[in-house]
C-alpha cells in the first residue's frame, strides 16, 4: 500500500538578540531571569543594581532567544560610571533584532521617554508592560494600552508580571515572531555567556544592594581578585570596593556582621549556579573616587 501522506518538512530554526532596556527598577533583570530558569542578572529595589550588560540564553523548540539586559538608563549621578552605562545601553541597540521595553503598569513619564527616544530609527519594539500583579483595578490594563499605542508605533504590547510569571509564555511566543532565520548561537543548555568570575562578582554586589539598602553607598563595587578551581571545590577571593572610609565600616557590620551575611548569601547562591562547593573570602578595600576614575572602571570590568 502506498503511503501518499505529504513528508514532513522540518521548521527552520531561528535566533536573534532581544535587548531588554527600561528605566532603572522596572524589573528587566526579573524579566531575564524569569526567562533563563536561573538567576544570571542580580536584582533589588535600589536603582542601578544593573550595571553591566549581561546575556541570558534560552533556546525552546526551534528559537533560541539571546536576551541582552542593560543597566537602566541613568539621569542623575553624572560620574564615569554612569556615562559607561548609559553607553552601554545605546551601544547595545543597533545590533539587536528586537527591543523589549520594559515599564511598570499604569506608569508612562519622562524617564521611560527618554528611552524611548533612545532607540534606533526603525527598530522592532515590543512593549513589556510589568507587574501587572500591582494594579488594583485589572480594567486599567486595558485603557493604559491605548494610551501607550498613541506614544509609539510598537510592533506589540504584551502585559505581563515578571515576578510571578504571569503572561511570559505569551511574551516569548510574541518575540519569537521577529527572531531570524539562523543557525543557534550557544549550546542548548547554554545560559548565559559571562564567566563564572564575573557573577561570582554580581551575586556580592546584590547581597550588598539588598543588606544595605538605602544606607548603601553609590560609590561600591566587587574585584575578584583570585578565583581557582580545584576538582569540585571553587575557592574565590573578592574585594569590595568602597569609595570612603566611613563606607567601608558600614559594610563590615558591628562584630563583622554584614560582611559574613553578605559572604554566606552569595556563596549560596554561587554553589546553586556553579553545581559545588565554593569557598569564599571577602573584604573591603577604599579606593577614594573610583567611580568617576575611567582606568579603575575598566580594571573593575566596565566597558
Amino acid at each position: 500500500m502506498t503511503d501518499n501522506s505529504a513528508p514532513e518538512v522540518p521548521q527552520a530554526f531561528h535566533t536573534g538578540y532581544i535587548a531588554i532596556v527600561g528605566r532603572p527598577n522596572v524589573g528587566k533583570s526579573t524579566l531575564l531571569n524569569r526567562f533563563v530558569g536561573q538567576k544570571v542578572s542580580i536584582v533589588s529595589r535600589k536603582a542601578q543594581t544593573t550595571r553591566h550588560r549581561v546575556t541570558g540564553v534560552l533556546t525552546e523548540g526551534n528559537n533560541q532567544f539571546i536576551f541582552v539586559d542593560t543597566p537602566g538608563f541613568q539621569t542623575r549621578h553624572k560620574n564615569a560610571l554612569n556615562r559607561t552605562m548609559n553607553r552601554t545601553v545605546t551601544q547595545v541597540l543597533p545590533d539587536v533584532d528586537v527591543v523589549a521595553l520594559v515599564i511598570e503598569a499604569g506608569q508612562f513619564g519622562p524617564a521611560d521617554r527618554q528611552v524611548l527616544a533612545l532607540l534606533p530609527e526603525g527598530a522592532k519594539v515590543v512593549l513589556v508592560i510589568n507587574k501587572i500583579d500591582m494594579l488594583e483595578d485589572k480594567g486599567e490594563v486595558l485603557p493604559f494600552l491605548e494610551k501607550m499605542a498613541a506614544e509609539y508605533p510598537f510592533a506589540d504590547m504584551v502585559p505581563v508580571s515578571a515576578q510571578r510569571g504571569n503572561n511570559a509564555p505569551e511574551l516569548l511566543r510574541t518575540l519569537a515572531k521577529y527572531l531570524p532565520e539562523g543557525e543557534p548561537v550557544f549550546g542548548e543548555d547554554d545560559i548565559t555567556d559571562r564567566s563564572e568570575r564575573f557573577l561570582a562578582s554580581e551575586f556580592i554586589r546584590e547581597k550588598l544592594f539588598r543588606l544595605l539598602g538605602e544606607e548603601l553607598p553609590y560609590g561600591m563595587a566587587v574585584e575578584i581578585e583570585k578565583f581557582e578551581v580545584q576538582g569540585g571545590l571553587r575557592r574565590i577571593f573578592a574585594a569590595i570596593i568602597v569609595d570612603k572610609a566611613a563606607h567601608k565600616a558600614m559594610v563590615i557590620g558591628k562584630g563583622g556582621q554584614h560582611l559574613k551575611r553578605i559572604s554566606t548569601e552569595a556563596r549560596v547562591d554561587m554553589e546553586k549556579l556553579f553545581d559545588g562547593k565554593v569557598y569564599l573570602e571577602v573584604w573591603v578595600k577604599v579606593k577614594s573616587g573610583w567611580a568617576d576614575d575611567e582606568r579603575a572602571l575598566k580594571s573593575l570590568g566596565y566597558d
